[in-house]
């Protein structure tokens, strides 16, 4: 059985919260939040979050032992860009990209998928 959790439009980029995701995939939920609790970076607390969703979907709607649950799937997708300018010399503007992100978080009772 599988459930999952998604966040939408996370002000994160990509890249970056790849670094995170790839620690935990494929681990047991405890050892996963211990690692993201212990880990400096700002996605690890957004992925937190996302992956706290899916153990208390799997646990509320399948009605999934929490003990035994591993995170099977995450993948981090680029999302849309918000767009900002910038005043520059000689009345020109320079464009500021803000990157976001789509986070996905898959947990179940299988092993993880290679």
């Amino acid at each position: 059985m599988e459930t999952r959790a998604i966040v939408k439009g996370v002000r994160l980029s990509a890249q970056k919260g790849r670094l995170v995701a790839d620690m935990i995939r494929g681990k047991p939920v405890d050892q996963a939040l211990n690692i993201l609790q212990f880990t400096q970076k700002r996605a690890a607390g957004i992925i937190r979050k996302a992956l706290d969703s899916a153990i208390a979907n799997a646990e509320h709607n399948d009605g999934a032992d929490v003990d035994e649950l591993r995170v099977t799937a995450i993948y981090i997708e680029k999302a849309t860009t918000l767009r900002r300018f910038r005043a520059r010399a000689k009345g020109r503007g320079t464009r500021i990209n803000k990157q976001t992100a789509n986070v996905y978080v898959q947990v179940g009772d299988t092993p993880a998928k290679k």
